[in-house]
């Protein structure tokens, strides 16, 4: 297990304004908020070399989990569907295989649970199919109970066992809907119980096993955190260790220059740690394949270009504003999302391929965003 401290720089090898304040809620964390967690998303990647992918450094192709521990990642992230029908991977076995190759190059894991067969996010939380038509909350209740703990227990048993699980991912509105039967309000009684369920499952399970295994609940863009919390904790949310955020520029109406003030609210408000999960930039504007580019001009802020040096710039002020407001992690989206022939649910390349950690015009060479990883915050 590796980790930073705020005030040490990661050598050998890596060398190559206030809120308004809610009620304060005490808590109890016993975990030491001085360490630094500095990450990468890294989902993508076994499907990205199965497409024919490959990672340089320096001219030479390398394993990307080995890379990123080198360059001083020390976390990885995951995501986790259910039962998809629509691709092999972010499946049970795709992810131990994910876990297993993060592990190996010395990396801890949070392992995402989307609880839905695709992507779950702030447009919708669809459950997976195999709880379709469950009207009692209580039942699917215990479904999230038995499956979390399941999971849990099945990567324990392999000794995949991740460092934090994030019960649900971008649920800004409620989880585990009906397909085509979205809302955008919340029935908050049902929304906290099926949350409560996955959460303690975490916790049985550590208990059980005799293990700390760490909760995060997620949130897109901290305006939205600032309310949601809120909300939740008022209607009973139990206790979880870790506030996640995705902060993306583009859709927050946060400045990165007051993002400090919206973390020092939360943590000093709920007590726990926080970590921003999902953040990204383009290094270009250039567009490799025919998947359109999600982060173009619109994605840009006044003082960082879209070159190299401006997403290594926006990275390293964006942790600066994370540690200063008292967070403790910032993870990148999918660093390693390149362009292949393979296809999207919306079509062929990647959607990524501008905003990655790699020179798609210099057969994948790093780029200097991995430096990201080695400054002193």
């Amino acid at each position: 297990m590796r980790r930073f401290f705020w005030s040490i720089v990661f050598c050998g090898v890596c060398a190559l304004a206030s809120c308004d304040k809610q009620p304060v809620v005490v808590v109890d964390d016993t975990t030491d908020s001085s360490l630094l967690y500095l990450g990468a998303d890294l989902s993508y990647v076994n499907e990205m070399e199965d497409c024919g992918g490959t990672y340089q450094l320096g001219g030479v192709v390398t394993d990307p989990f080995d890379l990123f521990a080198v360059k001083g990642s020390n976390l990885v992230r995951v995501r986790l569907w259910h039962s998809p029908d629509w691709t092999a991977y972010s499946t049970i076995t795709d992810v131990e295989k994910t876990i297993r190759r993060a592990k190996s190059a010395g990396m801890d894991v949070l392992l995402d649970v989307h609880y839905s067969d695709k992507w779950a996010d702030p447009s919708e939380q669809i459950r997976p199919k195999a709880w379709s038509g469950i009207t009692d909350n209580a039942v699917l209740g215990d479904s999230v109970y038995a499956y979390t703990y399941a999971t849990l227990d099945r990567l324990a048993s392999k000794g995949l066992l991740p460092t934090i699980v994030q019960v649900g991912n971008e649920i800004n509105r409620e989880v585990l809907q009906e397909e085509n039967m979205q809302s955008t309000s919340i029935n908050w009684g049902r929304n906290v119980l099926l949350l409560n369920r996955g959460l303690s499952a975490v916790v049985d399970f550590s208990a059980a096993s005799g293990t700390v295994v760490e909760t995060m609940i997620h949130i897109a863009q901290p305006e939205n955190a600032l309310w949601w919390f809120k909300e939740a904790v008022a209607r009973g949310l139990q206790s979880f260790d870790w506030i996640g955020l995705s902060y993306y520029p583009k859709w927050s109406s946060y400045p990165l220059t007051s993002l400090s003030r919206a973390v020092d609210s939360l943590v000093t408000t709920y007590g726990k740690r926080l970590m921003v999960v999902e953040t990204a930039y383009p290094h270009t504007l250039s567009n490799k394949d025919n998947a359109n580019n999600i982060l173009g001009q619109d994605a840009l802020i006044t003082g960082y270009p879209a070159t190299p040096d401006g997403q290594l710039h926006y990275l390293t002020d964006l942790v600066a504003q994370v540690v200063a407001g008292g967070g403790s992690g910032v993870v990148y989206w999918e660093p390693a999302w390149i362009s292949t022939g393979c296809t999207t649910l919306w079509g062929t390349g990647s959607h990524w391929d501008n905003a990655t950690f790699f020179d798609a015009y210099n057969g994948n060479e790093a780029l200097p965003a991995f430096d990201f990883y080695s400054q002193a915050y």
